[in-house]
């Protein structure tokens, strides 16, 4: 087979594997909601964050890992980042539907591009943004939002925490892309498990919600973690970047199969201008380098 073919192959494989890993993420975060009734967003994010702090502590061997004194407060932003980023996003999920929620928070990544890109043009990208979350959120002009304001806020939460991530993982990414991912999870894991136990107690223990919780965290960081790796080095940063940027649609189809969560067509229409608005900008950047 010519090398071509072969490369072709590679990406397309790649590809594949940006999308599994969406389809992984959304159908653990609406599993993940699921439970919410029983042991709650902060129960079920202790879960996510141990097991994925373990999972990938052991797989990476991140004892290993050496930081430099000038890196530290890095990766314990980094970290913190991580661990609220998860944790307000499910407070956000407890109170809105996942698919809105995923299309506020990616204004979080679209925020940095744009930032990042010093192009005039990327500004209509923003008003693309905008545009989304005022489908998404009201009804008609001047009416209250359509869903629950506490739940918006907390989407718009993590939002920012998902820019920081994004900031300080580049700042810390040259330290070893498992191992500084593990170091991140660890840290989290300090604040996010003991509030969790604290919140939910004991039956946090009982083994169906253990069983419940490992699994989660599978579908959750295991398996979007290692698919990730390979995509990342097979694909182009903008053919990963307009992949990556449909995100709030497959959560919202998660959402619909596992839950039963339906949105109405003015908030599809807003979910696709969302979309739309952080492919255009992602795309746009990788051009202009």
């Amino acid at each position: 087979m010519p090398e071509a073919q072969h490369t072709r192959n590679y990406v397309a494989l790649a590809a594949l594997a940006v999308v599994a890993t969406q389809f992984s993420n959304a159908w653990g975060a609406a599993w993940s909601k699921s439970l919410f009734a029983a042991i709650g967003p902060e129960g079920v994010i202790a879960l996510r964050v141990g097991f994925s702090a373990i999972l990938l502590g052991v797989v990476t061997r991140a004892w290993r890992l050496r930081v430099k004194r000038n890196q530290i407060g890095n990766v314990v932003a980094y970290g913190l980042a991580l661990g609220l980023m998860n944790s307000i996003a499910y407070q956000a999920y407890a109170r809105i539907p996942i698919g809105i929620g995923m299309a506020i928070e990616v204004t979080g990544p679209l925020a940095v591009v744009v930032f990042n890109s010093r192009r005039l043009a990327d500004l209509a990208w923003v008003a693309c943004a905008i545009t989304g979350l005022v489908l998404l959120l009201f009804k008609g002009v001047g009416d209250v939002a359509a869903v629950d304001p506490l739940g918006i806020a907390f989407a718009f939460g993590s939002a920012v925490c998902w820019a920081s991530y994004i900031v300080y993982g580049k700042r810390v990414s040259t330290l070893g892309g498992g191992s500084i991912a593990a170091a991140g999870l660890a840290i989290a894991f300090v604040f996010v498990v003991p509030f969790g136990l604290a919140t939910t107690g004991a039956k946090l223990f009982r083994e169906e919600w253990l069983a419940a919780g490992l699994v989660i965290a599978i579908l959750c960081s295991a398996i979007p973690f290692f698919l990730q790796i390979h995509a990342m080095r097979q694909l182009p940063s903008r053919v990963y970047g307009l992949l990556a940027s449909a995100v709030p649609a497959v959560g919202a189809i998660m959402a619909y199969v596992v839950l039963g969560e339906a949105l109405d067509l003015q908030q599809c229409l807003g979910i696709l201008l969302v979309i739309v608005a952080g492919a255009g900008a992602t795309l746009g950047l990788s051009k202009g380098r």
